[in-house]
């Protein structure tokens, strides 16, 4: 059986959430944090049971990507969010300016 990479994408990529489920998105974003949490504890437990570096090097690198898919769900929801709230197109452009320089400082 094959997989089809573009629908795992697709399926992967999730837009910012309407205003109507910020409170799910909210609750969502805590729990990943949470789940991050969990494995820098678990790291820390790795390190503290001296274990092979190479197995702690890993988990930090799971941590890391989670850390930045959160990051960038944050991202995309404040874009548009302060996108839909401009009255208008310039208004929408400095948004994009916005995001490029938190992108640029951050990302």
């Amino acid at each position: 059986m094959t997989r089809k990479p573009a629908k795992k994408a697709a399926a992967k990529a999730t837009a910012a959430p309407a205003p109507e489920t910020m409170d799910e998105h909210r609750r969502s974003m805590i729990s990943r944090l949470r789940r991050i949490e969990g494995q820098l504890r678990g790291i820390q437990g790795m390190i503290q049971a001296d274990a092979n570096c190479e197995a702690v090097a890993q988990q930090v690198a799971a941590a890391r990507r989670a850390l930045d898919r959160a990051f960038y769900e944050i991202i995309a929801c404040t874009m548009e969010a302060e996108i839909d709230a401009s009255p208008d197109l310039r208004a929408a452009r400095a948004v994009g300016g916005h995001i490029s320089r938190i992108l640029s400082k951050y990302g």
